[in-house]
Formats: structure tokens, C-alpha cells, sequence
């Protein structure tokens, strides 16, 4: 997937956000810049299983009411009965499709795309209806309960609401699925596909089955997300969701939408090694591949978001590849993880954490990794700690390499000219 001086450029005109830290793009910001932390202890999961659990934290959206926040919904009546993961992304949309100033229902339907990527969909209404059934005696589950579960639910409610009727699906691949999804878009509208794309991930699977599935393979830590620090422990599952609208410069412009950013580069690969373990190649060559793509040099790009977890392994991977792609530039670039702040969104991260680059450009501020009083003497890059700091950017990465070795890379920068 390398660009061409023939393709059109494509832009982002609208921006969205679930997260534990703020259920709005001014929100989320806000707490990026001021450091805020939304991990806690798990509310929602039964007393008697949670104590069975050695991690009993995450990140999770309190006070989060989809019939207010989606009140306004007319098309699409079903999703007052739809599942949390699609509340969330149908929020997120929600505010994107707004900021951007599409008239709804879209124009040229065929001609637009809506790509919501998750790692486990609706997996949660399982569990429920599993205990309805057979622990609490129900005769019945949910009518509702298929398209509950289904992956590509979150995209086919967006897409109804908004009149798409253009390709309208979801990508799953585990922490990759929203950078997967934001590269898909890109490459429908580059090649003709799509004028315009509604793109990102949601993830809500915060249940006891999951967090036990994790726990068995000592991914979870039970004190916090501490990316790149000597006491990392492991990573906090977390639930949101992030949307993006794309479309080319071209198109924007002749309907008179503000430009907020460029995407400029992206690129994907697979490890082909392991299902838990990166392949520290696969993501070098991931990041040089999207760098590539954006026509640029290694030395260009100021703020990297990084994959980082907080796992012990892929942190101290991640940087190696880093260094190793950008060499001495490495020591000048800043690199952060906002997991440290929200958790591990999984299928939503790659949504979230290309609007936190997008909004470090625009604003000049590089958000920070929170927790990280001391690093690894291995973790030896400017990992900003602790306390946003200020940095004139122009170009910024963006790091999704997930379990499976599915890697992604995007490139983002500031509206052309």
C-alpha cells in the first residue's frame, strides 16, 4: 500500500471519542493534557466472581447513558436495544459525523464507506444471556440477542442512521482492528472506492470471561498501566470507542468542511511468528512501510504513540524497533502511550490514539505516559513522563501492534494546504 503523487490526498473533517477519561474529543483532550488517570476498580461484575479474579481494575465509562446520548437518532430505532460496544461507537460517530457537517442522510450513499473494527464485538450479551438461561431460570434470551454479539453490529447501526450504503462492515483484528480500519478507508477513498469513510473501533468487553482469558495468559496487571516502566506488571483492559470521517482534500473543500488533518501514511504486516510476542521486524517494517507511504523521511516525524501496554516484553520490543528505524533521530523524537491515562481500549485503541496524534499536532502539546516515575534502563527514549509536554509538531505515528503479530502503522499531519 505505498501512495502515489496521483492518488488523492485524504483528509480527516470529524473526530469522536468513548473513553474513561472523557466521552467527547474537548473532554478527552482535557484530561490528556491535565494527565488524568481513568483507571479504577471494576464496577458491573458480580461480587462473587470479581473475587475470584486476581485484577479487579480497568477502565471503564461511568456515567455513560446511551438513550440521552443517542436520543436524537430517527433511521435507526433498534439501537436503544443494541449492545454497549455499538452505544459506544454509535457516540463516538455520532460527534465525528457532526463535527464534520455531512448532511444526513448522506449524499452519493454508494459512495461512502463505514468501517468499525473490533477485537471481541458484543461478547459481553453472551455471558448475560448464558446466565439468564441456564443460572437464572429465564425461559428466553433477547430477542435482540444476535446482532447483540455480531462484530459488524456497531457499523451496520452507524451506517442505517446515516443512510450509508456503501461497503459497511467491521474489521477484528485484537488491538489492530480500528488502525486496520483507518487504513482500509484511506486505501477505498485513494483508489476511487469511496469519496468519504466513517472509520475507527469500539470495544466494551470488560466481563469475567475476558478478564479471566486474559489473566490465564498473564497479560493483566492488578495495579495499573505503567508503559515503559521498571515496574510494569502487565496491561488493564479498558472499554471506548473513536471515529473518524474521511474524505479527499477535493471533496472537503467543495462542501466547505473544516480540515483538521491529514492522513498520510499507512501501512500493515503480519509477524507470522507468534500469537502473543510481536515480531520486532514485522513492526519495524510496519513503520517504515507507512513512513514510506507519507512520502516522508524517519527524521520528519515528531510524536510517536506507541503501541505500549505496558506488558513487559512488547514495551521494551517496541522500542527497539523504534530505535532501529529511526536511528539517531530516536533521541529526539517524543514518545508516549495514552493507555497509561485510558487502559487498554483493545479494538478501539488504534481510533483513539490516532486522535490524540492528530490533536498533538494541532495543538502543539504531546500528551504524556502517566506513572512513569521510573523507566526501565532498557525503555531509554524520551517516553514523556508524567506531565504533558509542549513540542511543535508536523507529522506524528500512531502504533497499533497487536496479539496475533498484527501490526499497523498510520502517519498523520497537518491540513494541506
Amino acid at each position: 500500500m505505498v501512495g502515489s503523487s496521483k492518488q488523492p490526498r485524504v483528509v480527516v473533517t470529524g473526530m469522536g471519542v468513548m473513553t474513561p477519561i472523557g466521552q467527547s474529543v474537548a473532554d478527552f483532550w482535557g484530561a490528556i493534557r491535565k494527565g488524568k488517570c481513568g483507571i479504577g476498580p471494576i464496577e458491573g461484575i458480580d461480587a462473587s466472581e470479581l473475587d475470584r479474579l486476581d485484577t479487579r481494575i480497568a477502565g471503564q465509562i461511568r456515567d455513560f447513558k446511551h438513550t440521552e446520548r443517542l436520543a436524537g437518532w430517527t433511521r435507526d430505532k433498534s439501537i436503544m436495544h443494541s449492545s454497549r460496544y455499538c452505544w459506544l461507537a454509535a457516540a463516538a460517530a455520532d460527534e465525528a459525523i457532526k463535527q464534520s457537517g455531512i448532511e444526513v442522510p448522506v449524499a452519493n450513499a454508494h459512495r461512502v464507506a463505514c468501517i468499525i473494527g473490533s477485537g471481541v464485538g458484543g461478547q459481553i450479551n453472551s455471558e448475560i444471556a448464558g446466565r439468564d438461561r441456564f443460572i437464572r431460570g429465564k425461559s428466553a434470551v433477547h430477542p435482540m440477542l444476535l446482532p447483540r454479539i455480531v462484530a459488524s453490529s456497531a457499523s451496520a447501526h452507524i451506517g442505517i442512521e446515516h443512510g450509508v450504503r456503501g461497503p459497511t462492515y467491521a474489521i477484528s483484528s485484537a488491538g489492530a482492528s480500528a488502525s486496520h480500519s483507518i487504513g482500509i478507508g484511506l486505501d477505498y477513498i485513494r483508489h476511487g472506492l469511496c469519496d468519504m469513510a466513517i472509520v475507527g473501533g469500539s470495544e466494551s468487553a470488560l466481563t469475567y470471561t475476558a478478564l479471566l482469558a486474559c489473566e490465564a495468559l498473564g497479560l493483566l496487571s492488578a495495579e495499573g498501566c505503567f508503559p515503559f516502566a521498571r515496574r510494569r506488571s502487565g496491561t488493564v483492559l479498558a472499554e471506548g470507542a473513536g471515529a473518524l470521517v474521511l474524505e479527499t482534500k477535493e471533496h472537503a473543500r467543495q462542501r466547505g468542511a473544516t480540515i483538521l488533518a491529514e492522513v498520510c501514511g499507512f501501512a500493515m504486516t503480519g509477524g507470522g511468528t507468534d500469537m502473543l510476542r510481536p515480531d520486532t521486524e514485522a513492526c519495524m517494517t510496519a513503520m517504515r512501510m507507512a513512513i514510506d507511504d507519507a512520502g516522508l523521511h524517519p527524521s520528519d516525524i515528531g510524536y510517536i504513540n506507541a503501541n505500549a501496554t505496558g506488558c513487559r516484553y512488547g514495551d521494551l520490543d517496541e522500542t527497539k524497533a523504534i530505535k532501529a528505524v529511526f536511528g539517531k533521530h530516536a533521541r529526539k523524537l517524543a514518545v508516549s502511550s495514552t493507555k497509561s491515562m485510558h487502559g487498554n481500549l483493545i479494538g478501539a485503541s488504534g481510533a483513539v490514539e490516532a486522535i490524540a496524534c492528530i490533536k498533538a499536532i494541532e495543538t502543539g502539546i504531546v500528551p504524556p505516559t502517566i506513572g512513569l516515575d521510573e523507566a526501565d534502563p532498557a525503555c531509554d527514549l524520551n517516553y514523556v513522563p508524567l506531565k504533558a509536554r509542549r513540542k511543535k509538531l508536523r507529522y506524528a505515528m500512531s502504533n497499533a501492534f497487536a496479539l496475533g503479530d498484527l501490526n499497523a502503522s498510520l502517519v498523520f499531519g497537518p491540513p494541506p494546504a
